[in-house]
């Protein structure tokens, strides 16, 4: 009996983040599956991160419809926030990068990254989704791909027949030389440039989520488990929790920001007329 007393008025071991997060279960569409390297996934399933997902890219839609449905010449404060935010897009990047003719041309396609990105990122510190659709591999290598195939059609359709050969062989270089440059920009250009846009989105949001689990599942811990003074640990992780959401709210718009600004850039580099 004094065993089982015991056992009881343990405190609950203290369970950190890992990387389980982000490989929830999935729970609908669950067959039929197919095995790869030893395991049996289903061939399309809808987990917890697809959901947050689907209800992201929902709720920009519906904001985008229901703010734009009647447009009015004084616009009203719904109205107002969505102009603001469409016209940071277009002139504080597309246009600023590419000027007004090429900016219109890629307009929906900066725009729509730019918005699918801060929408999917915000998720990670919304309460009851607390996960950012863009943590996970899926969201950030397809928009990587829509980013580098935009630059690909700029730099063919710019300088057909000349893009490739001007990327792969910059002028003034001593032709010996192009041994080296060669490699050099082609996986540069044409390798790094789709991974880092790709790493560098999920990355942040991965690490972001991680941290704040960290900090809520330790103040968790201290306050209701552990006991004794711990209690006033908790009140820091605690601070630290709110503190580092303000901050992962910084970080949801600026990778937004990046990514859009980024693809700008490298349509940019394509329409160069060095090209």
């Amino acid at each position: 009996m004094t065993l089982l007393a015991s056992a009881a008025n343990e405190p609950e071991p203290f369970h950190p983040p890992s990387l389980a997060d982000f490989f929830p279960p999935v729970f609908l569409f669950m067959e039929p599956t197919i095995e790869w390297l030893g395991n049996e996934d289903p061939i399309f399933g809808i987990n917890r991160i697809m959901l947050v997902r689907f209800i992201a890219a929902a709720a920009i839609i519906l904001i985008f419809v229901l703010g734009t449905r009647k447009m009015k010449l004084i616009p009203t404060r719904g109205q107002s926030l969505i102009e603001m935010g469409l016209g940071f897009v277009r002139d504080g990047i597309a246009y600023d990068l590419l000027g007004e003719k090429d900016g219109k041309r890629f307009l929906p396609i900066i725009t729509t990254i730019f918005f699918m990105v801060l929408a999917m990122n915000l998720t990670g510190v919304i309460p009851g989704l607390n996960i950012a659709g863009t943590s996970v591999i899926g969201v950030p290598l397809v928009l990587a791909i829509v980013s580098y195939v935009a630059f690909i059609y700029a730099g063919v359709k710019k300088h057909p027949g000349a893009f490739f050969k001007n990327s792969l062989f910059p002028a003034g270089v001593p032709w010996p030389l192009y041994i080296i440059v060669t490699p050099m920009e082609f996986v540069s250009t044409f390798v790094l440039r789709p991974i880092t846009l790709t790493l560098r989105l999920m990355m942040n949001l991965l690490v972001g989520h991680l941290m704040l689990v960290l900090f809520f599942a330790a103040t968790q811990f201290f306050l209701f488990s552990a006991g004794g003074l711990f209690p006033l640990l908790g009140v820091g992780t605690l601070a630290f929790g709110f503190a580092f959401t303000v901050f992962e709210l910084l970080v949801a718009v600026l990778q937004a920001y990046v990514f859009a600004i980024l693809t700008a850039v490298y349509i940019q580099l394509a329409l160069a007329e060095e090209h």
